[in-house]
């Protein structure tokens, strides 16, 4: 019986999500997770070259 909740609960979820109106919030909220997951991508890889003492190469790098 739980889970026949927490199914209605989620297709309820889904249904106000892709409302016209909140298309464009979504929309967003991937857009902040898509570019989060890069600047701490391009950050690791810099923290990397710092680690190995090529300092230099990060802005070379940054520029590519």
């Amino acid at each position: 019986m739980h889970g026949a909740a927490d199914a209605t609960a989620l297709e309820a979820f889904f249904q106000m999500m892709f409302l016209p109106d909140n298309i464009p919030i979504v929309g967003m909220l991937i857009l902040v997770f898509w570019f989060t997951y890069v600047g701490l991508r391009e950050a690791r890889k810099n923290d990397e070259l710092a680690r190995q003492g090529r300092e230099d190469e990060i802005l070379r790098h940054m520029q590519e």
